[in-house]
């Protein structure tokens, strides 16, 4: 069971790392053998499942994402937690505007995330 003070220190350590724009600190919380799907993944990864398999698959989509839009910025605005999983609800900024997201993120055993499922109010 993820308990409260793992579920708030991974959020408070993924959006920082997401802010500072280290690709390394944001993959390091990501399992070698992740499968991540968003929307963003067809359109910036021209990946038409929406569905990427690897650390090494989600390196080039992230740093892709970040070139892309230099002003992304992240906001926590609460994290819930599951048995094996929590959920990031976060606000995204933007090319001056701001869309709502909602991460679910699967941990294995070790801590890191198997599993993602990035979801947005709004994708344009």
């Amino acid at each position: 069971m993820i308990d409260h003070d793992f579920a708030e220190r991974f959020a408070t350590e993924w959006i920082a790392a997401w802010n500072t724009r280290d690709i390394d600190a944001v993959l390091a919380h990501y399992d070698e053998d992740i499968t991540f799907t968003s929307p963003f993944i067809i359109r910036i990864a021209g990946e038409p499942s929406g569905t990427l398999r690897g650390k090494v698959a989600l390196r080039p989509y992230f740093e892709k994402a970040l070139a892309a839009v230099p002003d992304l910025r992240f906001e926590l605005i609460d994290v819930y937690k599951g048995v094996d999983s929590v959920v990031l609800n976060y606000r995204s900024y933007r090319g001056g505007g701001s869309v709502l997201a909602a991460e679910v993120l699967v941990f294995g055993h070790d801590g890191k995330v198997i599993r993602g499922f990035a979801n947005y109010q709004d994708v344009g």
